[in-house]
């Protein structure tokens, strides 16, 4: 039964990480609400589709490569406060946020020499050139083993990367059929105000853990 549980905390703490992730504004969304809007639900669909992919692929990255190295001793220390730190960053830039993130250079690079032209690889390529997801990964990866809500093992691990799957495909596929009722493409405004919505869900995260990481001190 506790094998069983344990399972299921992995998976919803996968599952609402990779939602919550998933929610800001960034080149993927407005790329799903665009074409979504222009082509219809089935191509914004295999975008998301492509996306849900290279995020499982960062996000298990994560879990096997660097999660066990940076949940040890002074390391798990230090990067509970990095994280701390990093989510309060992302929470500022995206509650004070005044226009809708672009594509970054490293994207461009990326799908220049890619030229994906199918949907599926669209979604797939933008999301590689990203290198900010694999860290957030490693971040959250290491915090979720070290307060035990992933066990370190296969089960756990598997487990927490299939509710990421879940969660990130769940949000894609809600805004991939939401902008293509209609085919009306959401405005820049409502755009900027589900960024600002992201930075302050972000900053109540990082005051959380904040507060964790002081109540741990105190105990120690």
């Amino acid at each position: 039964m506790g094998e069983y549980h344990s399972i299921l905390v992995a998976a919803f703490t996968g599952f609402l990480s990779g939602f919550i992730l998933s929610v800001p504004v960034g080149p993927i969304n407005v790329t799903i609400m665009n074409e979504g809007a222009r082509r219809g639900y089935r191509w914004a669909a295999m975008i998301g589709l492509g996306a849900v992919t290279m995020e499982v692929v960062y996000c298990a990255m994560a879990f096997t490569g660097f999660a066990s190295f940076f949940s040890k001793g002074i390391i798990k220390a230090a990067m509970e406060l990095f994280s701390f730190v990093f989510m309060l960053f992302l929470g500022i830039k995206f509650l004070l946020a005044k226009k809708v993130p672009a594509t970054s250079q490293i994207e461009e690079r990326i799908e220049e020499k890619l030229h994906p032209h199918s949907a599926f690889w669209i979604g797939f390529v933008r999301v590689m050139g990203n290198p900010g997801v694999l860290l957030f990964w490693i971040i959250l990866a290491a915090n979720f083993i070290s307060r035990g809500w992933v066990t370190p093992d296969g089960r756990g691990k598997l487990a927490c990367i299939g509710g990421v799957a879940c969660g990130t495909g769940l949000w894609f596929m809600g805004l991939s059929w939401a902008v293509s009722l209609g085919h009306q493409k959401f405005s820049e405004k409502t755009l900027l105000r589900m960024e600002h919505f992201s930075g302050i869900g972000l900053l109540v995260l990082a005051f959380a853990h904040g507060i964790h990481i002081v109540m741990d001190l105190s105990h120690r």
